[in-house]
């Protein structure tokens, strides 16, 4: 039974860690971070599996925490699907490294490992491993020269970028 719970706290703690050779960001600053977000790319995952006109809205929780509330149009069943969660920092508030759940007890983590620290006009987001990335912006659509030089960074990094997704939005 005690290496059960050694294995099981292993695992869980693996699953908010960050990539080998993988920093996060620091001078983080969370109320700059609130609000909407749009994906603009993504390794694949079941979770957003099918899903296009993805976004993220962050806002405060009572707690302390953050609320996500994560929406995709699921083209299939015509319908747009959404998914609430809570995000919490694994480090201090300055530091861009939260655990983040919507199912109950498990975390995963987000690891933000770019950021336009200027205008927080764009994002890269990490997973605990390198199956996990997320290119997001402020708008729908991302100026190519940045998007290039994210998609470049987390190359360097040793993500698989040429299995990146990119989200169709619709003309708002």
């Amino acid at each position: 039974m005690r290496y059960l719970s050694i294995l099981l706290l292993t695992l869980l703690c693996s699953c908010t860690g960050i990539p080998s050779g993988v920093t996060v960001i620091d001078g983080f600053d969370l109320s700059r971070y609130l609000g909407t977000w749009y994906e603009i790319a993504r390794l694949d995952h079941s979770f957003e599996r099918g899903l296009s006109d993805i976004s993220a809205e962050y806002s405060l929780r009572d707690d302390g925490g953050v609320k996500v509330l994560n929406s995709g149009f699921d083209a299939d069943k015509n319908q747009r699907k959404v998914a609430e969660g809570k995000a919490y920092f694994i480090d201090q508030p300055n530091i861009g490294r939260l655990k983040v759940s919507f199912f109950g007890p498990f975390y995963g983590a987000y690891n933000i490992i770019a950021l336009d620290k200027t205008h927080y006009q764009y994002v890269m987001i990490a997973g605990p491993d390198r199956d996990y990335l997320w290119i997001l912006a402020r708008s729908p659509q991302l100026e190519p020269a940045i998007q290039q030089q994210l998609i470049a960074q987390a190359k360097t990094l040793g993500f698989a970028t040429d299995q990146l997704i990119f989200d169709k939005h619709p003309q708002r």
